[in-house]
This record gives C-alpha cells, sequence and structure tokens, in this order.
C-alpha cells in the first residue's frame, strides 16, 4: 500500500482571461503528480471561477495560489491584496458555488491585510491512503545454524605468513 506523503505548492500568477486555462493545467498537473487524480474536476472548476471572477473585479490582479495535501484532505487557497476586492459583494455567486462544491470553505484576512480564499476536499473513502508508514509484512526466514570448527579467537589469530612478513619489517 502507498502511504500519504503531506505535500504544499505556492503559485504567484498575473490574472487574466487567458492565464485562467493555464493555471487550470498546471494545478491539474501537480494534483496528477500527487496521486488526486479525483480532485483534480473540483479544484480546477474552484480555481476557474475564482479566477474569472478575480479578473472581472479586482484592480490589482496579482494573486497567489496555495495546495496543501496532507493525505486525508486538499486546501486550496487564494489570495490577493486589492484592498477594493469585498469577497462578500463582488465575489458572493462565485463563493455560493464554492460552498456548495466543496467540503469546507472561508474568507479571511491575513495580518498584512491580504484576502484570502480557501475551500477543502476530503479525499473519498475508498482512495483514501495512511499518512503513517505501514510495517513490512513479515517473511518467512529460516536461519541457518552451521557449527563451527573452531572458536571465534582462532579463526581471528594472524596467518602465519602474515606475523611473519610482519617482524621480518622491523
Amino acid at each position: 500500500m502507498k502511504t500519504a506523503v503531506p505535500c504544499y505548492y505556492h503559485l504567484d500568477v498575473e490574472v487574466s482571461p487567458e492565464r485562467v486555462g493555464q493555471v487550470s493545467r498546471i494545478l491539474a498537473a501537480h494534483l496528477r503528480y500527487w496521486d488526486l487524480e479525483n480532485l483534480v474536476d473540483v479544484v480546477c472548476r474552484g480555481a476557474d471561477m475564482l479566477l474569472r471572477a478575480i479578473d472581472e473585479h479586482a484592480k490589482d490582479k496579482h494573486t497567489s495560489i496555495e495546495m496543501w495535501w496532507n493525505g486525508q484532505h486538499l486546501i486550496t487557497a487564494f489570495g490577493g491584496d486589492d484592498p477594493d476586492l469585498r469577497p462578500d459583494q463582488e465575489l458572493r455567486a462565485c463563493l455560493a458555488d464554492i460552498a456548495a462544491m466543496s467540503d469546507g470553505w472561508g474568507c479571511c484576512a491575513s495580518e498584512t491585510g491580504r484576502k484570502i480564499i480557501w475551500f477543502s476536499r476530503r479525499a473519498r473513502a475508498g482512495q483514501r491512503v495512511p499518512l503513517v508508514p505501514v510495517a513490512p509484512a513479515p517473511t518467512l526466514r529460516t536461519d541457518l545454524q552451521v557449527p563451527r570448527a573452531e572458536r571465534v579467537a582462532v579463526l581471528a589469530a594472524p596467518a602465519p605468513a602474515a606475523a611473519d612478513a610482519l617482524e621480518g619489517g622491523r
């Protein structure tokens, strides 16, 4: 069984209509690399909606995208510095769609004033993998007990030719 390794990805992007599709493909590639094929559609749809809304309503188009995978949940977050963008007003329809397709979501502000919109998805029960490495299965080994003809101390004694060579060199 394959164990899950926590993963993180960060992307800074200047949002424009042509970049929306590129960003979705980049996120999809990372999700496939992390073996999260089942989350590609949801994350790309959410990213597409948020990036198009940011392109339409924000004055500052610079956006940071981050994804965290902890083995059970994938959290995708979008952060921007536009002080005039009000997620509760301009992005209301977009946030309603994200709430409908995600297991959890939220908006918050960072200490620096960035507005962050995030959503999370759980992996389906049949596709989860444990975070803790699984111990290897025991194997059937038989140790051969070979009796020694001589004691270990005798085996460790130097060979006579080697002892003569050492004494002759002094």
